[in-house]
């Protein structure tokens, strides 16, 4: 260390009138110096004051350019160092050096620019401000095609300068890719694949870049897919495949990557991992049989992806997510209800599939999860049988088939998740299937479970959703013993408080429902009405310019159905003669004529 403090005392006499020879020796000692303890020695360095003499010794002439630049990127790796770097003006003279011509001089620059710029907003947003980023950018391009060693060297340490640069910094990496880097990289990774330091380096710079929705497009018009396909199918180490999943996984997000990897032959790759991996229990052969079918399920969101994988329900693809739903293995029974969820995304498909025996095996794999159960498998195979359930043809099939016996066993869970895909599957069965609403509406235990839930106020979703089966069993069963059973487990109130949903379609299933009640079993239901308010809430929806023309007309078709019954002095209490007159000169001929009406019915009953 004495050797250290001669070296820097030296070095500032000889820096001041560059007396080359003395420099270099200073400067070697310096090297050896930061060899040995980097971090007291930069400290040193610092307290001497000599980084400002630095900027002058940044000369492109001079010889000992770049170990001055390999001693800032040595520095440069102490977080302390990369601030008084900055402040002593050396990012400006550093990215005029990368216009060099000479090799060392560009490497050890871009090690000293990549190491100032690490986790650091001062060292990026001065490399930002002189410029250094597109430089780089056009180095990439033109030493691209070269392979020799020494030239991929410079290419690693220029990706690297870049990724450093930019590395969750959304705006600076929207400049890169503005700059076009993408493609660039994605050239870099087709040419030097061979090189595993240069592709690790492209494959970091992908990751970073592919969180950002703007890089999607530009990846899609490059063969990413192609070449991050064809380097996967060539690993062996756990560890570089994960680098490639996480790449894969942000960029499979966009439909036209997703349909890209699929013609790429990802998926073949993703169903051999699977085949590999499934009967393991080591941790890294768990995880990677996770991501590889979480990653399998994710290009089956894209309508295009989904479609050439479904092969009209012949693809090879297709019959082996199949075998996934009886397997052992959890994640697989996850990873293949989901996949049904996802290729039951059209009727062709869902009629398929329901016709070649699907809706059996979702049933027996929910069989095995009713004690104790997978939430996350509940709740896949409840999506995947609410999905089947869509087509009319399907409805009949599936109810002779016991889905809603299946379903209704988890009806006891606790999780909102599951409640909510429940009660979206029970509504889709039901839907214009008379038989099965009434049967399902005198299910006592269903509808106080539905009472129940139409009070979960912290669970929009599983709220909205029993109020909406409450009304379908109403609408499709039209039975007296479902109202019933309705009004006495409480639900009247609920049905009301629909009618006023901010969204029109539950407001209608609402009224359509509660005209029913009133002109089928009007009597037992009459004092949940009342103390629901039904009739102010009827004259609020009328008077209300915002109402759709679809719920003023079945309004005032509830209106009428009360005027046999006690609530009509109420009807008669609030003015609805003024509110449904003035209906009477509506746009829509539907709201205009059931106006005429009901203003003959209050006026006869008045």
């Amino acid at each position: 260390m004495d050797n250290l403090s001669d070296a820097l005392k030296k070095l500032k006499i000889t820096a001041a009138d560059k007396t080359e020879g003395s420099l270099e020796g200073c400067l070697d000692c310096l090297l050896q110096a930061l060899a040995q303890n980097n971090a007291e020695t930069s400290e040193k360095i610092q307290g001497s004051g000599i980084l400002q003499l630095f900027a002058n010794l940044l000369t492109p002439q001079a010889s000992c350019t770049a170990k001055v630049a390999n001693i800032i990127a040595e520095v440069a790796k102490n977080e302390f160092m990369r601030i008084p770097c900055v402040d002593a003006g050396l990012i400006s003279p550093l990215v005029q050096l990368l216009n060099s011509k000479d090799q060392e001089v560009l490497l050890q620059t871009g090690r000293a620019l990549g190491n100032i710029c690490y986790d650091s907003h001062e060292g990026r947003s001065a490399v930002d401000q002189a410029g250094g980023a597109q430089i780089v950018i056009d180095h990439l391009r033109s030493l691209c095609g070269r392979a020799d060693p020494a030239n991929e060297k410079l290419l690693t340490v220029f990706c690297g300068m870049l990724m450093n640069y930019s590395n969750e910094n959304d705006s600076l990496q929207a400049q890169l890719i503005n700059m076009g880097v993408i493609p660039t990289l994605v050239k870099l990774l087709g040419i030097h694949c061979h090189n595993a330091a240069l592709t690790e380096m492209c494959l970091v710079a992908f990751g970073n870049l592919a969180e950002l929705e703007s890089s999607k497009e530009q990846f899609a018009s490059t063969n990413i897919a192609e070449e991050l396909v064809k380097l996967f199918k060539k690993q062996i180490e756990h560890d570089k495949r994960e680098m490639i999943f996480e790449v894969l996984a942000p960029l499979a997000e966009n439909d036209a990557i997703k349909l890209q990897l699929v013609e790429a032959g990802l998926v073949e790759c993703l169903l051999e991992i699977v085949q590999q991996k499934v009967d393991s229990t080591k941790e890294d052969d768990l995880a990677e049989l996770k991501t590889a079918s979480d990653l399998m399920v994710l290009l089956l969101l894209g309508d295009e992806s989904m479609q050439k994988l479904f092969e009209g329900g012949k693809g090879s693809v297709f019959q082996r997510v199949l075998s996934w739903i009886p397997s052992n293995s959890q994640q697989l029974q996850l990873a293949g209800a989901l996949a049904i969820a996802n290729f039951a995304r059209n009727d062709g498909n869902c009629i398929h599939m329901v016709d070649n025996g699907i809706v059996e095996k979702l049933m027996d794999l929910l069989d095995r999860h009713v004690e104790d159960g997978n939430v996350t498998v509940q709740h896949a195979a409840l999506s995947a049988l609410r999905n089947l359930a869509i087509p009319v043809v399907n409805k009949a099939k599936m109810l002779s088939a016991g889905v809603t016996e299946t379903v209704l066993k988890f009806l006891k869970s606790e999780m909102p998740p599951v409640q909510f895909k429940l009660l979206g599957t029970l509504r889709m069965l039901i839907d214009a299937q008379a038989e099965a609403a009434e049967q399902l509406g005198k299910n006592a235990k269903l509808v106080e479970r539905l009472v129940e839930w139409c009070e979960a106020k912290d669970h929009a979703g599983v709220m909205g959703e029993s109020n909406r089966l409450l009304s379908a069993l109403i609408r499709h069963s039209k039975s007296k013993d479902v109202i019933k059973t309705i009004v006495q487990s409480g639900g009247i109130k609920h049905l009301v408080t629909m009618a006023t949903s901010e969204h029109v379609i539950m407001q209608n299933e609402a009224l359509v429902a509660l005209a029913l009640i009133a002109a089928l079993e009007l009597g037992p239901a009459e004092k949940d009405l009342a103390s629901a308010q039904l009739v102010q809430i009827l004259h609020r929806l009328l008077a209300d310019e915002r109402s759709a023309p679809e719920i003023k007309y079945n309004s005032m078709v509830l209106i009428c159905a009360l005027m046999g019954s006690a609530l009509h002095k109420e009807v008669q209490d609030l003015a609805f003669l003024d509110v449904v007159s003035k209906l009477r000169s509506h746009e829509n001929k539907s709201v205009a004529q059931q106006a005429s009406l009901t203003e003959q019915r209050l006026t006869v009953q008045s």
